[in-house]
């Protein structure tokens, strides 16, 4: 087994470390969960509430914006495993 340091940006590393990840680490399970189940509820008219026109909005940028954090972060750990030694 080998062992791979791989170096970040330290504002990436900032952001790892913040409470922010809470955050995210919620809206990722929203995200893979309650979001799309709710799109799909208001699809068929069967969830959407008086005076919530920007649900709908927010539960797809949950969905398509998160898994962007992780992408931003996994890029420098494929490359650094995919570099040559």
């Amino acid at each position: 087994m080998e062992k791979v340091t791989i170096e970040i940006n330290a504002r990436w590393g900032r952001l790892v470390r913040s409470p922010v990840m809470l955050v995210i680490a919620a809206l990722q399970g929203i995200s893979i969960t309650m979001a799309p189940l709710f799109l799909y509820w208001s699809g068929k008219g069967e969830f959407y509430p008086q005076n919530s026109q920007w649900l709908v909005p927010l539960l797809f940028a949950i969905v398509y914006l998160v898994p962007l954090f992780y992408f931003f972060i996994g890029g420098p750990v494929v490359k650094a495993l995919r570099a040559r030694t």
